[in-house]
């Protein structure tokens, strides 16, 4: 079990919040979404997944004294030199939901016949603002964009992100199945070690 019984996630993203709740339930954590405690969201002003996450562990961490666990994550296209990555929520514009994001990526893929692509997912815990030693952990899922979107789970690019190996996209995954192979579900088991290892 860990050492932690409350840890705040430092995101507003629903879909990312329910997919910590189910993870962390098992190993007696409680997540506290950082609205809860009216922290507003960070800037993410970098040009990598790291540094981001780490920006917005931190800005979280200066309003609470529960630790904090933060997420940057994004799709990362062969075709587009690695778009949208990091600005995978924001692709289409500042204020895009996922379906104006879903139409821009296939309109610039329109025509493409290397569609190969992948989820990418960095996720940083720190016990407060100043900690020197952030735990880190990450997860990849490498598969290919559709040119049209299928399935009725998830959220993001869930619907045209397809998984060859299993036949099915994102969004034709229950969330147990999703978290088993996804980037955010490896990233996720790989931190609840972390912490819940007694050495740390």
């Amino acid at each position: 079990m860990s050492k932690y019984k409350k840890i705040v996630i430092a995101s507003n993203n629903q879909g990312k919040i329910k997919e910590f709740e189910s993870s962390f339930a098992s190993i007696g954590v409680t997540v506290v979404p950082q609205k809860d405690l009216g922290i507003q969201e960070a800037d993410e002003p970098h040009m990598t997944f790291v540094e981001n996450a780490l920006v917005k562990a931190r800005y979280a961490a200066a309003f609470t004294e529960l630790p904090v666990l933060a997420d940057d994550s994004g799709i990362c296209v062969d075709a587009l030199s690695g778009q949208p990555g990091v600005r995978s929520a924001r692709f289409a514009s500042k204020t895009a939901t996922d379906l104006d994001n879903n139409l821009f990526l296939m309109e610039r893929l329109r025509g493409q016949r290397i569609r190969n692509a992948y989820y990418y997912c960095v996720i940083v815990l720190v016990i407060n603002r100043e900690d020197p030693a952030p735990l880190l952990a990450t997860g990849e899922w490498r598969g290919e964009i559709l040119e049209s979107p299928r399935g009725d789970y998830g959220f993001g690019y869930d619907s045209l992100f397809y998984d060859p190996e299993i036949g099915k996209t994102a969004a034709e995954l229950s969330r147990d199945q999703k978290n088993q192979v996804s980037h955010r579900g490896i990233a996720i088991r790989k931190i609840i070690k972390l912490i819940t290892n007694p050495a740390i």
